[in-house]
């Protein structure tokens, strides 16, 4: 059936196009800055005043940021961010440009605040947190900064997206197992939720059309994730449309522009085409969206005229913004922890800053580890010692003696969040030179002491998964472990396809080619560990060139905490130059026979020379030359020194 709201969509249909296009200028909150302003000017007449009558007076709003007051000199275009530092993930608000208001936090505390999403009047903030111990959707008032809650729940609700007239909020909920699109009141608490998705695949990360009658959302119902759109005055199958369908490339959080016109989504591509951002015409639903730049996620502009993006590299995020064309109008500035959400409109904020905003803005992040030496004797030339990790099962329990109390750090921090001990048993630790690993690691930085390798047998379990992020020509991968506790209350559900490395081995050979294929969302509550490890500043490492031929090259489970070394640079705090000069390892003794690598390029086995020229075999007799030079008969062919 369709779905029916109490507001009419008829007055959703109409009011979009107008408030995109007045609103923006002449928003409720706008009037009254205006009567406040005028008002201000009738008593400054009434003053004594040195301003001669006719001169003309330039308003600015004017805003504060905890300590500095900031003075806007646009219309407060403001960029809400929702960033993970330490571990949790909260709201920050920027200007943009940002030399008006720079990055400025404005929640904190030991929970997450995630995907912001700015009201139609911008006056409110929507977000989901886990700050009461289970994801619930939430809306902030930007004016006091006063809180409240909209739904309550142990199960995960999260990504929510306010309809055109600011009534109703579309969300992400995990039900039965699964990502789910459903539809809540922000003002009515006794109104029911109702479902607008009901499949098996992952169906999230909903935003509400400007025309009120369509919402699109991300869903795996094609098999990788794709970008759907939903008709709520249509029922059944028939309501739902693939508008992306990319086979091989994986497309998230899609956001409309003012009008409905357009619809900007990020798509990470497996093959062919551009990772990036994409622009959906609807008056054109056929024609393939276009590329228009680097992005992992996006947000418009007021006049969809701009986009403000976050662009990656493999361990770094970075927010700039271009114009539809591509353009590049602000150069990318680094963020300081992973994206979780974005929002960008016309808003004002109070002045100076609410209570909450001006506490979060002045607290100062903690130091989650620091390194404490272990005593010992000197080594030679400033070198560093390799120091037991305890009551950790690997073939060399040690770690480089600058990084062990991060690892430790980081494996309390994920026993507090994953409900388990995850590195209680690992792969790998600390290799030493004259241990071997596989093919095409003889540089690989578990040789440094400075990296670790999470046990891949936990994926064969069904206790870790992988998901495919390509950047640039690098392969690399965003690691999860399942909670250990599923009912709601530790990590968060999966919403993309994570990538089966073992499905080369099905004798398919398109997907060997391609080292596997998007296996289906598992269900239940995960943690991100490549997250969490970045926090702890450990970084992931790209797979192998030949990873998709060559399972050991994927090294989809390594960290490495790397302090802005290269790899030659960090076997040098743990080995003398001499011992780095040769090209292989030397292998300690072995009751095997094994060849002895030399240093010469000469393949094995050579023929010997002879200290005296012989001439080769022929089938004459030959004379050979005597000291004396007197040429004499050989009776008999040379004999062939082998």
């Amino acid at each position: 059936m369709p779905l029916h709201f109490s507001s009419s969509p008829t007055n959703w249909s109409a009011k979009s196009p107008d408030f995109a296009k007045v609103g923006r200028l002449w928003t409720p909150s706008a009037k009254i800055l205006i009567l406040i302003i005028l008002s201000l000017l009738l008593f400054g007449c009434s003053q004594p005043s040195e301003t001669a009558p006719n001169s003309t007076v330039t308003l600015e709003p004017i805003f504060t940021s905890t300590p500095a007051v900031v003075r806007y000199s646009g219309e407060g275009n403001l960029v809400f961010l929702s960033i993970e530092e330490n571990g949790y993930a909260h709201l920050f608000v920027q200007s943009n440009p940002p030399q008006e208001l720079p990055l400025t936090r404005i929640t904190t505390g030991e929970w997450n605040d995630i995907a912001p999403a700015l009201s139609p009047d911008r006056t409110q903030l929507a977000f989901a947190s886990d700050r009461n111990g289970f994801w619930n959707l939430y809306v902030m008032d930007l004016k006091s900064g006063d809180v409240k809650q909209v739904t309550d729940s142990n199960e995960y609700d999260s990504s929510p997206s306010w309809s055109p007239d600011g009534q109703w909020l579309v969300f992400e909920t995990y039900i039965n197992e699964n990502l789910e699109v459903a539809i809540v009141s922000v003002t009515d608490p006794s109104q029911k939720i109702i479902s607008l998705t009901q499949d098996s695949a992952s169906d999230h990360s909903p935003v509400w059309a400007p025309d009120g009658r369509h919402v699109a959302f991300i869903s795996t119902r094609g098999g990788d994730s794709d970008v759907w759109l939903a008709d709520l005055d249509l029922a059944g199958d028939d309501r739902y449309q693939n508008l992306s369908n990319t086979p091989f490339a994986s497309e998230n959080h899609p956001i409309w522009n003012f009008d409905g016109s357009q619809l900007l989504w990020a798509s990470t591509s497996q093959t062919v085409g551009f990772s990036g951002l994409y622009i959906w015409a609807a008056n054109d639903p056929a024609r393939t969206a276009r590329w228009i730049g680097e992005g992992s996620w996006g947000s418009w502009n007021e006049t969809a005229e701009q986009i403000v993006a976050v662009t990656s590299t493999a361990n770094q995020e970075y927010v700039s913004s271009y114009d539809v064309n591509g353009n590049l109008l602000l150069s990318p500035t680094p963020l300081n922890g992973h994206v979780r959400g974005l929002t960008w409109g016309f808003a004002n904020l109070s002045n100076p800053f609410p209570n909450s905003f001006a506490q979060a803005a002045a607290v100062t992040p903690s130091i989650l580890w620091s390194p404490a030496i272990m005593p010992g004797d000197d080594v030679p030339d400033q070198r560093w010692y390799v120091v037991p990790i305890t009551d950790v099962q690997a073939s060399y329990p040690q770690l480089h003696d600058l990084v062990d109390e991060s690892f430790n750090a980081l494996r309390d921090r994920l026993i507090l969040d994953a409900g388990w001990d995850v590195l209680a048993s690992i792969e790998n630790a600390f290799i030493p030179l004259t241990a071997s690993l596989d093919p095409g690691l003889q540089e690989d930085w578990l040789y440094t002491g400075r990296a670790f390798a999470i046990n891949s047998l936990m994926s064969n379990a069904g206790w870790m998964v992988a998901l495919r992020e390509d950047v640039g020509a690098q392969t690399y991968w965003r690691v999860y472990v399942r909670a250990n506790l599923q009912d709601g209350s530790l990590g968060e559900p999966i919403h993309n396809a994570p990538w089966n490395l073992n499905a080369r081995y099905e004798l398919d050979p398109r997907t060997y080619e391609q080292g596997g294929k998007y296996a289906p969302v598992p269900s239940g509550y995960w943690v991100d560990v490549t997250a969490l490890s970045a926090a702890y500043g450990w970084e992931r490492l790209p797979a192998l060139p030949n990873w998709r031929t060559y399972y050991a090259g994927a090294r989809f489970t390594e960290f490495a905490l790397t302090n802005g070394l290269d790899w030659y640079g960090a076997m040098r705090e743990l080995y003398p130059a001499e011992a780095l000069v040769t090209p292989t390892h030397v292998f300690p003794p072995t009751l095997t026979p094994t060849s002895t690598f030399t240093l010469t390029p000469t393949r094995r086995p050579t023929r010997t020379p002879y200290k005296t020229p012989t001439p080769r075999l022929s089938p004459t007799p030959t004379f050979t030359p005597t000291p004396t030079g007197t040429p004499t008969l050989s009776p008999t062919p040379p004999t062939v020194i082998p």
